[in-house]
């Protein structure tokens, strides 16, 4: 899908139908206060954190493999414990740290498909280098949520970033938006269109609101671990090549990191 479609203009979209699902299910709950509307810049703020990681992500998929690129992503933990005391001064236990490092060692082992002479030599696709600097935005985002938020509801403070967010990239990206033949694309183009506004921006944004209001950093992104597994489990159901023994101890790995930092 990522070839098909400007991924500014896909962004946007989906930034507004999930806002349109976020606001409805605030609006039906009764989340929305006056006060909400206090300092508006807030989410301006973190709606540029989320619309940079997603237009990268998307660009980095041009090139990136699937599951490369979802190794890439389980090196925002470390990123998010880095922010995390940078912004709040949150503390990494040493038991957290540790778990970081092996998380971290399990990543590079997928990236480079366990191959020690790839490592040795760090050839990194230009994918995997401008998804990195989307994950970036996206750890920064974690710690800053609850270094911004003021006592807003989940739904409500997703609502504000959903919709800053698709002002933001409607102002970037207007030229793709308006170029785009929407009434041409491709099916998969509106499955993953859907697929993403629901699940992966609506759900997940007031989870990670939540989460992030209550736990640290580093342990708010420590999901990220699972997501080469996840990747590996769906390219292996849609047709695609299992992966070698070597390759699965880097995701095992991974998992490892996982069960250490959700542990209380």
């Amino acid at each position: 899908m990522a070839t098909l479609v400007s991924p500014t203009a896909f962004s946007a979209v989906r930034f507004l139908l999930a806002a349109a699902i976020v606001g409805a299910a605030a609006a039906a709950t009764g989340s929305f206060r006056a006060a909400d509307a206090r300092a508006p810049w807030r989410y301006g703020l973190l709606g540029l954190c989320l619309s940079a990681y997603f237009v990268l992500m998307f660009e980095g998929l041009k090139t990136a493999p699937p599951v490369s690129a979802a190794a890439v992503f389980t090196l925002t933990p470390i990123l998010s414990g880095i922010f995390g005391w940078m912004l709040l001064r949150q503390i990494t236990t040493p038991r957290t740290a540790a778990a970081l490092a092996i998380g971290a060692a399990g990543a590079v082992w997928v990236i480079f498909r366990a191959d020690w002479a790839a490592i040795l030599r760090f050839q990194v696709g230009r994918g995997e280098v401008i998804y990195f600097w989307g994950c970036a935005a996206h750890a920064f985002y974690t710690p800053l949520v609850r270094k911004l938020n003021r006592g807003e509801s989940p739904l409500v403070f997703s609502f504000g970033v959903l919709a800053t967010g698709f002002v933001l990239l409607s102002v970037w990206g207007w030229r793709d938006i308006l170029a785009t033949d929407w009434a041409h694309l491709p099916a998969i183009v509106w499955v993953t269109l859907v697929y993403t506004a629901l699940f992966a921006s609506a759900m997940t944004f007031v989870l990670l609101q939540y989460a992030a209001l209550r736990l640290p950093a580093a342990k708010v992104m420590a999901y990220t671990y699972l997501t080469p597994s996840w990747v590996i489990l769906w390219e292996i159901a849609l047709g695609g090549a299992v992966p070698g023994p070597m390759v699965l101890l880097g995701v095992a790995a991974t998992v490892l990191a996982l069960l250490m930092l959700v542990r209380d």
